[in-house]
């Protein structure tokens, strides 16, 4: 009788192991954490899970397998889950994409989608010097290895592999798109034309302020509006980087796009009002530094349709005789932009 017991015991044991999850466990830890929160999202799933005090989270999470966005403050990464993982994601929020680990169940496809990233990453790095006459053929040769990556691991589930080769044509044709169209900005704009300015746009601090107030100085200027998630994501590379160049022959211009966008009102006058407070409101709520000007027409401004913009956030480096260094320059984000400035000597 004891030991049909123990058999049934052993046998219930093993049952219960068998049994799968229909949920995700999801735990970690965050060094340098700059978010009380996580957040877990794709188009028809959101989750919130709060980030303790020592960086640690934990949370249970009923899924539909697939794709899903890991949001930590401003920083994002893609991850793969399905019900029955058990998986355990660490990284440090200072170097974010490189540090991104992952242990236990559900980690070898999550490890790859993080390899895949920094490799797309650093093929398009090698962008930087395409011009004209190269574009297609350095098209082919980065699809061709991209393919190869995406295909390298035949144990990673082909819920991740057969997506991402049918997204590979239509993602090298947006970036050929894009690269041409700097290709051909670059030429309208190049390196040590007279660059177009700006005259007597409203001063944060107090006043006006045209272009030719700086001359003498490197300016770059961050073109933004307060509606702009990409741009305010990066404020805060944006004052490290004014706080490591103060003092320097450099001005840090912030000239704000907005134009009523986000802002609910019932004319276009009071919609500019709400906006106008609204960026006010936003710089000293961020603290943010450097020069912050308000274009007079928003997108309609000379300066912003004399540069063609459109789109946003978009740097400009402009040189102490008021020439363009660099009409699309680096993000405070991207470790090119020092790089250039210190190439510059500034």
């Amino acid at each position: 009788m004891k030991q049909l017991l123990v058999v049934l015991i052993a046998a219930s044991i093993f049952s219960c192991k068998q049994e799968p999850k229909d949920y995700v466990t999801l735990s970690g830890k965050i060094l340098n954490q700059t978010s009380d929160s996580i957040q877990i999202i794709n188009r028809t799933y959101s989750k919130t899970i709060k980030v303790n005090a020592d960086g640690t989270f934990k949370d249970t999470l009923k899924v539909v397998d697939g794709l899903y966005n890991f949001y930590d403050g401003n920083e994002a990464a893609t991850i793969f889950l399905k019900n029955g993982y058990d998986l355990n994601i660490t990284l440090d929020t200072k170097e974010f994409d490189k540090t991104i680990k992952f242990s236990g169940e559900g980690a070898e496809n999550n490890t790859f989608l993080a390899e895949k990233y920094l490799f797309e990453e650093q093929l398009f790095e090698s962008f930087d010097t395409v011009d004209d006459t190269n574009l297609d053929a350095t098209f082919e040769d980065v699809k061709m290895k991209l393919s190869e990556f995406y295909n390298s691991n035949k144990d990673i589930d082909t819920m991740i592999t057969n997506g991402i080769n049918k997204d590979l044509e239509p993602m090298m044709n947006a970036y050929k798109g894009y690269f041409a169209e700097k290709i051909a900005f670059k030429k309208q704009f190049p390196a040590g034309m007279p660059s177009p300015t700006f005259e007597n746009y409203e001063n944060y601090e107090g006043g006006t302020m045209s272009l030719s107030d700086l001359k003498g100085k490197y300016v770059y200027i961050d073109v933004w509006a307060t509606w702009c998630g990409p741009c305010k994501a990066e404020i805060p590379s944006l004052k490290k980087v004014e706080k490591q160049y103060e003092g320097k022959n450099i001005a840090f211009v912030s000239i704000s796009a907005d134009n009523g966008r986000g802002y609910k009102a019932e004319t276009q006058e009071e919609a500019a009002a709400a906006a106008k407070e609204g960026w006010k409101a936003m710089i000293a709520d961020k603290e943010m530094g450097g020069i912050q000007l308000y274009a007079d027409k928003a997108f309609r401004s000379d300066f912003l349709t004399a540069y063609k913009i459109n789109s946003i956030p978009r740097f400009i480096l402009i040189d102490p005789d008021g020439n363009i260094v660099d009409a699309d320059a680096p993000r405070p984000s991207n470790d090119k932009l020092i790089k250039l400035f210190n190439d510059l000597k500034i």
